[in-house]
């Protein structure tokens, strides 16, 4: 049967046009019930649609068989619930999905998952199309209203339906709903209709599930209880008028992790002037969030404010003591010089809410049966969650996940709910899950459907697969690698030609031909991003048959690369450059330390030393040009850990040595980069994807140059070639690991190197590396940029077809975004699973005694490095309960006076070094000065 939907909608000249759609309705639409005869059967998809006898939680409510039916609201705050196990048999209507999905994009990809699930019984049933149940919007009737009736119809219709079928006991369909009007109108129909919290508390075996309510009070009933102590938050259509008109300014709120009652906001937009706003205060930053999207409305000049060097930590647990947080509030105005102030300004409402599940801790309410609880997020930029439950002894210790509901104007915290417990705190598999969930690290296994558009095993190369490739079989190529390692990206060759000349290439694995564009894989790909190494395991980006094993170019198999192959003279001077898909056999799979000991012996020569020879060779010329036009040789200590092989625990921590050969094949890594950035921007000068670092404000330099200048060095910061030679040249007879330490406080100084879209940007120079353009191409299994570089090259050189994305800048420049962020996040989480590895081996060192120099001077403190096991920490000189010290501060010769004992940058001291348990959530490493005794 067919009807019409008719609507108006407005045209962008303004003017109103009458759209009419057809639209069609069914009778063959089946109901999902398992048992239902009246029905046509249901075609197959995922999910088995409903049980013939529900199986799920007892209800003392409904103890009959029923199937459940939740509105769009209950969907849209409830999806911790309706995600339960215990939940089965739920009905979801169109008209739900629908709003759902217009309303919440994460929340309708989590349905959709749930739907999908043969376990739980979860059936879609497309109302809008279902002759009985579709129903015409009344005149003066809001679509709200509408779709509302439309789920109480489909309620009704359910009921009548399921009556007809022959079992002896009837099948009664519940409606959930959180709305008052909905219910009662609900009710008068004579529907069985229960709020989500009456439901679920009737559940007899399932007491705990309370607990995943979330609290969505009504707005009105906030003003009864308690005062006020937060501003009104403006409406989102007000604030949108205002920020047009320019008073107020629209930006991404960013937390202090150092001090709870300060924020900054970076405004969005490219004004140069109040790019940054500070927020101080409770009441300024009202109720904002880090993350969040908000409208700030600057101060008047004469109440802007400095920048607090304050510590402030939120450890009330009274609600109540807002006085106490005045008199914090005045500690952060203390005087300071005119030059400090900043733009500063107050939070007047949030555009958009940025809240994710927080990790973290129950902080155990002191009062005896309590069931309100603080819960104590690992982010200290994230407020403290108010959440009810009844498992508080059970929780306390473990590391849970809560959500955040709302935050009324009278709560001096946000209002949230308990979504699950991960485990015990300091236990390994809890603390790693903690980490990628605070990473935002994507971790989850890969879906079926990401794993359906991988090849079928046993997979070879077909014809098809060599027609545009060049077969490079014959040639003597090896990889060189970290030991261990199954993800091997890259390989190398080297052989004279008949010319006298050299031919150098880099095989680069050909990932690009199993991930297409656009599919499930690619996707999931896109949105990793890249692969992330903990100390001992790896999240992959793409799944294990690619990344160890079809794109893996180990030794003595057929695999698929892309190919940079240069013809150059003896001098390292290219001659030519040429770019291939080919097909390759790795002659072995070495290690750096194998490769080196091949290059260094003296009875060996067959084909692949050679090879190894001369790309050594040729390796320390192309790095010679490269220092020499004033490439960076930075210097980090990088640890590894020796685990233990039964308990993966670590049992030795030692800084990692690096051979000539890792040198070498980052010599070539970098020439493949360059060559092929060039390549795909001489092609798509507008939409090449590249790698840029910028150089360095001065400023960021002032702590070196002091610093050195403290040791009679000086250190130019002009250009990196000039900061390059000095820092050469900054050597000290007596004091050999000066240099390291000079070389260490250095990389502190710089940018972040960021991917960026060459029609988006005019800067593209790499300073780090001083080469004019720079991209990556050489690890594809393990980011996703490279892909896209190799779509790009590939289609530069006619090997592939092209797609609209790859030439669209402006989604270029939103997945470089996308990117940068994952780079970042996957750092910050290898450096957290470090210094966690570092902790569990303090743990069973007991105390140690070790040499450290003083990187930093603090005003109550010093930073230290412990070259032994490249740690840093601070040592502190006021402790709690302690007389403070007389301590003296000096910020030109960074020197710290304590008592009567100067320390100064780079002094060589002992520290004691101990894990400090007492706080289990921010478990740190203690270090106390033992000589020079202070």
């Amino acid at each position: 049967m067919l009807t019409s939907r008719t609507f108006v909608k407005r045209t962008r000249a303004g003017a109103v046009v009458k759209v009419v759609r057809e639209h069609y309705l069914r009778e063959d639409i089946p109901c999902g019930a398992a048992a239902c005869r009246l029905c046509p059967p249901r075609p197959a998809g995922p999910g088995l649609g409903l049980e013939a006898q529900p199986s799920g939680a007892a209800s003392s409510l409904c103890p009959g068989p029923h199937y459940l039916l939740p509105d769009t609201n209950l969907l849209l705050h409830q999806i911790d619930i309706l995600e339960d196990p215990v939940i089965k048999n739920v009905i979801v209507l169109q008209t739900v999905l629908q709003e759902v999905r217009n309303r919440s994009a994460p929340v309708y990809k989590r349905i959709r998952d749930v739907i999908g699930n043969p376990e739980k019984h979860f059936y879609s049933f497309t109302n809008e199309h279902h002759r009985e149940t579709y129903i015409e919007q009344k005149q003066g009737e809001t679509s709200n209203d509408r779709n509302d009736r439309a789920i109480r119809v489909a309620v009704k219709w359910y009921n009548e339906h399921l009556k007809k079928m022959e079992d002896e006991e009837k099948i009664q369909v519940i409606f959930l709903t959180n709305d008052r009007i909905n219910k009662e109108k609900a009710l008068e129909e004579g529907i069985t209709a229960y709020t989500c919290e009456e439901y679920i508390k009737s559940l007899i075996a399932n007491p705990d599930l309370v607990d995943r309510l979330a609290c969505v009070s009504d707005e009105g009933k906030e003003i009864e209880s308690g005062k006020i102590i937060f501003p009104e938050h403006i409406p989102l259509s007000k604030l949108q008028q205002g920020i047009k008109a320019g008073i107020y300014l629209q930006g991404t709120y960013r937390a202090s992790r150092d001090n709870y009652l300060e924020a900054t906001v970076w405004v969005h937009g490219d004004t140069e002037e109040n790019k940054e706003i500070i927020i101080q205060g409770l009441k300024h930053l009202n109720r904002a969030v880090h993350e969040d999207i908000v409208a700030v409305e600057l101060l008047a000049k004469d109440e802007w404010v400095a920048p607090s060097s304050v510590v402030l930590q939120d450890d009330g647990q009274n609600e109540d003591d807002i006085e106490n947080e005045e008199e914090k509030e005045n500690i952060l105005k203390t005087s300071v010089n005119k030059d400090m102030l900043r733009p500063t300004g107050k939070v007047v409402g949030i555009i958009k809410r940025n809240w994710r599940p927080f990790c973290g801790m129950l902080s155990k309410s002191q009062i005896k049966e309590a069931r309100r609880h603080l819960f104590t997020p690992a982010d200290r930029r994230i407020p403290r969650i108010r959440i009810e439950t009844r498992q508080a002894d059970r929780l306390e210790g473990q590391r849970i996940i809560v959500a955040i509901d709302g935050w009324p104007r009278n709560s001096r915290y946000p209002n949230g709910h308990f979504v699950k417990s991960l485990g015990s705190a300091g236990d390994k598999e809890t603390e790693t899950e903690v980490l990628l969930l605070e990473h935002d690290v994507p971790h989850q296994p890969f879906s079926q459907g990401v794993l359906s558009f991988l090849p079928k095993m046993p997979w070879s190369i077909t014809e098809q697969d060599t027609k545009y490739r060049e077969d490079l079989r014959h040639l003597y190529v090896c990889s060189v690698d970290p030991p261990g390692c199954t993800d091997i990206d890259d390989a190398l060759h080297c052989r004279e030609v008949e010319n006298g000349n050299i031919e150098v290439g880099v095989h680069i694995a050909d990932v690009s031909h199993f991930i297409r564009p656009g599919n499930a894989l690619d996707e999931e790909s896109a949105k990793r991003g890249t692969t992330v190494y903990l100390c001992e395991k790896r999240i992959d980006m793409v799944p294990e048959l690619l990344s160890s094993n079809l794109c893996s170019l180990r030794s003595n198999v057929d695999r698929l690369a892309f190919s940079c192959i240069w013809e150059m003279n003896h001098k390292a001077e290219i001659l030519k450059t040429r770019f291939t898909k080919s097909i390759i056999n790795s002659k072995a799979s070495l290690t750096y330390a194998e490769a080196q000991m091949r290059i260094d012996s003296a009875t060996m020569n067959d084909d692949i030393t050679t090879s190894l020879r001369g790309l050594n060779k040729l390796a320390k010329i192309l790095k010679k040009k490269r220092i020499d036009k004033g490439a960076l040789t930075l210097s980090s200590p990088e640890v590894r850990f020796h685990m233990d092989s039964e308990t993966h625990d670590p049992i030795d921590l030692q800084t990692k040595e690096l051979k000539e050969t890792n040198s070498m094949v980052e010599e070539f890594m970098l020439l493949a980069n360059v060559s092929v950035a060039q390549k795909i921007y001489d092609e798509f000068p507008e939409f090449a994807l590249l790698r840029k670092h910028p150089a360095p404000p001065p400023s960021n330099y002032d702590i070196l140059v002091k610093a050195a200048k403290s040791k009679n060095l000086e250190i130019k910061t002009d250009s990196a070639k000039a900061l390059a030679e000095s820092l050469d040249k900054a050597e000290s007879p007596t004091f050999p690991y000066l240099n390291t330490l000079l070389r260490i406080l250095t990389t502190r100084c710089m940018m972040q190197a960021v991917y960026f879209c060459s029609g988006m940007d005019n800067d593209f120079h790499h300073y780090g590396l001083a080469s004019p353009i720079y991209t990556h191409f050489t690890s594809p299994i393990r980011r996703y940029a490279d892909i896209i570089v190799h779509r790009l090259l590939a289609v530069a050189i006619g090997a592939d077809s092209t797609y609209p994305e790859l030439t669209d800048k402006h989604k270029l420049a939103d997945m470089c975004k996308n990117l940068n962020y994952r780079h970042k996040m996957a750092q910050y989480a290898q450096r957290a699973s470090v210094a966690f590895h570092t902790q569990l081996f303090f743990k069973s060192k007991g105390v140690v005694n070790e040499d450290a120099y003083v990187l930093f001077v603090r005003k109550n403190a010093v930073v230290v490095l412990i070259p032994k096991y490249g740690l840093e920490g601070t040592v502190f000189f006021e402790e709690k309960g302690k007389p403070t010290p007389r301590l003296d501060y000096n910020d030109e010769v960074l020197s710290l006076t304590v008592e009567d004992t100067t320390l100064r940058v780079f002094d060589k001291v002992k520290v004691n070094i101990m894990l400090d348990a007492s706080n289990i959530q921010h478990q740190k490493i203690r270090m106390v000065l033992v000589e020079p005794k202070v």
